[in-house]
């Protein structure tokens, strides 16, 4: 997919980038549920936050990002990740006192869906700007 992307981006995008977004797109949603389910806060006010940052960074985004930031986000479907990622969760609320695994375990798929497409759109943001003010100073 990394791959497609760079080429569809005409070498703006480039493989590694777009690999090292994702991953720590998923790094920081699995930190931010991991933080959420230790102080008690309820799942839907990050969640909502979340995907207003997600329409914002939508309008903003170069067009040709947006279908795969949006894929990235399916990224935290595999045999690995949901089994990995929902013991976690359940592990770390059963340990934490006063909180109910049934309640405060899961959520963390939904942060590790939901910040690769903030980071993927984020990257390719920011190299789009880097690129306009790179021609700007060559002409």
């Amino acid at each position: 997919m990394a791959i497609k992307a760079a080429k569809v981006s005409g070498g703006a995008i480039r493989v590694n980038g777009l690999r090292a977004s994702v991953a720590l797109g998923v790094s920081m949603g699995i930190a931010l549920g991991c933080y959420r389910i230790v102080v008690g806060d309820p799942l839907h006010y990050y969640i909502i936050t979340g995907y207003v940052v997600v329409v914002i960074q939508t309008y903003f985004a170069p067009p040709f990002i947006v279908p795969l930031a949006y894929d990235s986000g399916g990224v935290t479907t595999s045999t690995v990740t949901v089994p990995l990622v929902t013991a976690l969760g359940l592990g770390l609320a059963s340990t934490v006192p006063g909180r109910n695994p049934m309640l405060d375990g899961f959520g963390l798929i939904a942060f590790a869906s939901l910040f690769p497409m903030i980071t993927v759109m984020g990257y390719a943001q920011i190299t789009a700007y880097l690129q306009k003010k790179h021609a700007q100073r060559s002409s």
